[in-house]
């Protein structure tokens, strides 16, 4: 039994996955076609809008003159993701786990393949945050993914005091509960 519900586990990873990475390239082809990088259509104020960027390096461009390290670096954490994805051990990990794995995909798909060359192509970002940065649905992907794993830890780490707790004979409000 579980090797089956780590088996089913590990499918979650690979189709949240799988969905992310597919709809981060979809929105990239769009906005390759149809926005600009000199002009910036706002969807929410100054706050957020579409605005087209090519990006050599990671968040915020920084490492752009080493573009074939981060395709390296992305491979690797593709290769532990998936290692990650084998062992989650809850139904949320494997989301917060598939979520990481899918933007990280994402953005490597356009490492390897995107101008100017192979393994050292830009990054299409479109969503640009105010004047802070431009990123795209795989950077909204992978901060989703630490949150929903941070809050799968914390949720334990409560459930785990809680037990503790409740093992020692300490009411929740000794034990540090709500």
């Amino acid at each position: 039994m579980i090797g089956r519900e780590r088996s089913n586990r590990f499918a979650v990873a690979c189709l949240v996955a799988a969905v992310v990475a597919l709809l981060d390239q979809a929105t990239k082809a769009i906005a390759l076609t149809g926005l600009s990088q000199d002009e910036r259509i706002p969807l929410l104020g100054n706050l957020l809008g579409l605005q087209l960027a090519l990006n050599p390096g990671a968040i915020l461009s920084l490492g752009g003159g080493a573009t074939w390290l981060l395709t390296l670096l992305g491979i690797g954490a593709i290769t532990l993701l998936v290692i990650a994805a084998a062992r989650a051990g809850s139904g949320w990990w494997a989301v917060g786990i598939g979520l990481l794995l899918g933007g990280v995909i994402g953005n490597v798909i356009d490492r390897l393949f995107a101008p100017p060359a192979f393994g050292a192509g830009y990054v299409t970002d479109f969503l640009a945050y105010g004047n802070l940065f431009i990123g795209n649905l795989a950077d909204v992907a992978l901060g989703a993914g630490v949150v929903v794993l941070a809050l799968s830890a914390w949720h334990r780490s409560r459930t785990r005091i809680g037990d503790t707790a409740a093992t020692a004979g300490v009411t929740d409000d000794e034990a540090g509960g709500s």
